[in-house]
């Protein structure tokens, strides 16, 4: 990787071939980042090349984040940048449609480890990094479903659970550190998300959704500002405060309405 042109720092994003991390790059970028991207997928090279046109330099990592030798590759490239991690966006996720029980297993078990073990490693690694300088920024891609039990999503939702969580808790550890983790908690954005999880015949999968871009910058301004969480939104805010105080087994039922299969037709 090429020394920075800028001299602003290095941002590292997960799951920025497309969608909301996509967008979380093009922030960093637009404001004079140098860039790590990463996802499983062959097109975060064209993403890379996209970027580069905000006149940044950016290394494009293909890897497997579900796994701890795909994390350690985006590690390892990092750190022969020999440069040290300003912002890291911890975006990549995995969604997953239909009842659990009628899910392949190995997909479910994707789900987990790309949402949940994969980012939780890599904050590990380049959290103790930033914490030994005393300065840094961490952005993790939560979501609104994980304020609710989500039937015909459960793992999914589960994994979101976990994220919002985890944030929270991370930020109180590290608050006297110089490093603060902020949470971006987004409801149904328009990205690729719900045609890989095959919910496509479903009410949410049918349903107007928010603009990526706008989202991203939501979490951007919000990592930035060192905020500890942002729903972005009016109505995804309204429907976590709902969920805040409503049963969960009425919320388990409403969210069956959204996405069990075939929902978008009725």
């Amino acid at each position: 990787m090429a020394s920075s042109q800028s001299g602003k720092g290095l941002a590292v994003v997960t799951g920025a071939s497309t969608g909301i991390g996509y967008e979380l790059a093009k922030c960093a970028a637009q404001d004079g980042y140098d860039l790590v991207i990463a996802a499983d997928e062959e097109r975060i090279n064209l993403a890379a090349a996209n970027l580069e046109e905000f006149g940044t330099t950016v290394d494009a990592v293909e890897a497997d984040l579900s796994t701890l030798e795909g994390v350690d590759r985006l590690v390892e490239r990092i750190t022969a940048s020999g440069r040290s991690v300003d912002l890291l966006m911890a975006n990549a996720g995995r969604g997953l449609g239909k009842g659990f029980l009628d899910q392949d297993f190995g997909a479910a078990r994707m789900v987990v480890d790309t949402n949940i073990t994969g980012t939780i490693y890599l904050i590990h690694a380049i959290g103790n990094q930033m914490r030994s300088r005393g300065q840094g920024r961490i952005l993790l891609t939560g979501s609104i479903a994980g304020f609710m039990p989500g039937s015909y999503q459960a793992v999914y939702n589960g994994t979101k659970a976990f994220i919002n969580s985890f944030s929270f808790a991370l930020r109180e550890e590290l608050k006297e550190s110089g490093v603060t983790v902020s949470c971006l908690m987004p409801g149904a954005t328009e990205t690729e998300f719900f045609k890989r999880a095959d919910l496509m015949d479903t009410a949410i999968g049918q349903a107007e959704k928010d603009d990526a871009g706008d989202v991203a910058r939501i979490g951007y301004d919000a990592m930035m500002d060192g905020e500890g969480d942002v729903v972005s939104g009016w109505k995804n805010k309204l429907q976590a405060a709902v969920a805040n105080v409503t049963p969960a087994s009425m919320l388990a039922h409403q969210h069956s309405k959204m996405a069990e299969p075939g929902s978008g037709n009725k």
